[in-house]
């Protein structure tokens, strides 16, 4: 390689002690992404699902709402999927960071018997010296896809606390409509040979039928919910099909008194992850308006040395310059400002519909706690009271064994009401945990990341 000159040398030493040298720790996205979730899944993320074994032991015991987050944290393909593409990011904008390669320009001419050799390197110097810029820009892109990556996290651990949430309530429901089939099994059948008896009348006996073919319909329909609600908690925790999966038996209590954050909406804005992604995304724009007026009227610089010899003439040394010249084309900039008025209003978009969503949850939250407490407190202790009135009545011989079972019937609606209405204060409360940390939709697969801005190239 011919040596350059000390005209050629010295700015270009001066750009790479300015520029340095740009490198990318492959896990320090996922730690990032560890640090922004962990506070709120207590789970830190791995790049790898669990083993067998470690899967078959916590499998072992009933799962609950905390342990079924965690699993699915661990062991889902969709999540260790999108970490992958932090990945392809991450790799993005170190490349985006390196410094220019040197290229290389060789020619040879004949005149006649001479023979004319020319031989140069050259270098990038627009993307040398705007290469501070590009690694900002760069470097506020890949924080934005993690905090995407985080709030993807965030989703799918919401996503499978409802549906743990749901097939808990699903199994509770199949267990209580199997008795009520049950009941109206030997009341049909207790109608069948009273009649036969002639103690009973059709009418009576045709309601009773009727009840049986109701409680048998809803059965149907509780093993339909109890399926469908199974399945996609198997779904978001990554199992195969096969694999043993216990639950507890019932929902919890409800709590004594629901929670009252303070300043919900200022909460939801310091702390949900699409917010922050947002910003982020605007301060990239920013940088990438930045970037586009910088090099907006010298797209192409290029800083070489050129040694030419031929066998007729001594070895001549120089260097050159190559500049291209924006004549045709408006350039990047008038696409980079597009971006950043779009940036703009998505973020403020994004402040707008995490308010709302954050009040919109707690509002639900407050109704399904009020509603279910009144199911708790009044409508459950009543229903009891009437069940036991009843059937003093019919200890002392004053109601009769159908209207017994009459009263029954009524009492199947307000468990069935109370059980909804328990497991739709745990979904509202999931709803709002999410709303606080993240926008409250689900997870969509999305396409590869874009690769970086043709102009940091």
């Amino acid at each position: 390689m011919p040596p350059f000159s000390t005209n050629v040398a010295l700015p270009l030493l001066l750009a790479l002690t300015l520029t340095g040298c740009a490198s990318v720790d492959p896990g320090a996205p996922l730690a990032d992404v560890n640090r922004l979730t962990e506070p709120h899944t207590h789970q830190p993320l791995a790049d790898q699902t669990l083993p067998p074994e470690a899967l078959a032991e916590r499998l072992r015991e009933p799962l609950s709402a905390d342990a079924a987050v965690q699993l699915a944290l661990q062991n889902t393909r969709a999540l260790q999927a999108r970490l992958a593409r932090l990945g392809v990011t991450a790799a993005e904008v170190a490349d985006a960071g390196h410094l220019p390669n040197p290229g290389f320009r060789f020619s040879r001419l004949t005149r006649g018997s001479e023979v004319e050799l020319e031989r140069g390197w050259h270098v990038d110097l627009a993307r040398l010296l705007t290469l501070p810029l590009v690694r900002a820009a760069e470097q506020r892109r890949l924080q934005a896809e993690q905090q995407q990556a985080a709030a993807d996290v965030l989703t799918l651990a919401a996503d499978t606390r409802r549906a743990w949430v749901r097939a808990v309530s699903a199994e509770e429901t199949l267990r209580y409509r199997q008795q009520v089939m049950e009941a109206a099994e030997a009341g049909a059948e207790l109608a069948a040979r009273m009649q036969a008896a002639g103690n009973f009348n059709a009418l009576t006996r045709a309601r009773e039928q009727a009840f049986e073919a109701e409680a048998r319909l809803a059965l149907g329909r509780a093993e339909q919910q109890r399926m469908a609600a199974r399945e996609r908690l198997v779904r978001l925790l990554g199992l195969e099909d096969g694999t043993p999966l216990r639950l507890h038996e019932c929902l919890p209590e409800l709590p004594a008194a629901p929670r009252e954050p303070a300043d919900l909406e200022a909460l939801a804005l310091s702390q949900r992850l699409d917010v922050q992604a947002a910003r982020l995304t605007l301060e990239q724009a920013a940088r990438q308006t930045d970037l586009a007026r910088t090099t907006r009227f010298v797209s192409m610089l290029e800083l070489g040395t050129v040694r030419n010899s031929s066998n007729e003439q001594p070895t001549q040394r120089g260097w050159e310059v190559a500049l291209e010249l924006p004549l045709f084309g408006p350039g990047p900039l008038p696409r980079a400002e597009a971006l950043a008025r779009q940036a703009a209003h998505e973020a403020a978009d994004t402040a707008i519909r995490a308010r709302s969503e954050v009040r919109e949850a707690h509002g639900l939250y407050r109704s399904a706690f009020d509603i279910a407490r009144l199911h708790r407190d009044e409508l459950m202790p009543l229903a009891r009271r009437v069940a036991d009135e009843q059937l003093l009545r019919y200890n002392s011989m004053l109601i009769g064994v159908f209207e017994l079972l009459a009263d029954a019937r009524a009492q199947v609606a307000a468990v069935s009401a109370a059980q909804e209405a328990l497991r739709d204060f745990w979904l509202a409360q999931a709803d709002l945990d999410q709303a606080l940390v993240g926008s409250v939709t689900p997870m969509l697969p999305q396409g590869p990341t874009a690769p970086p801005n043709a102009a940091a190239h």
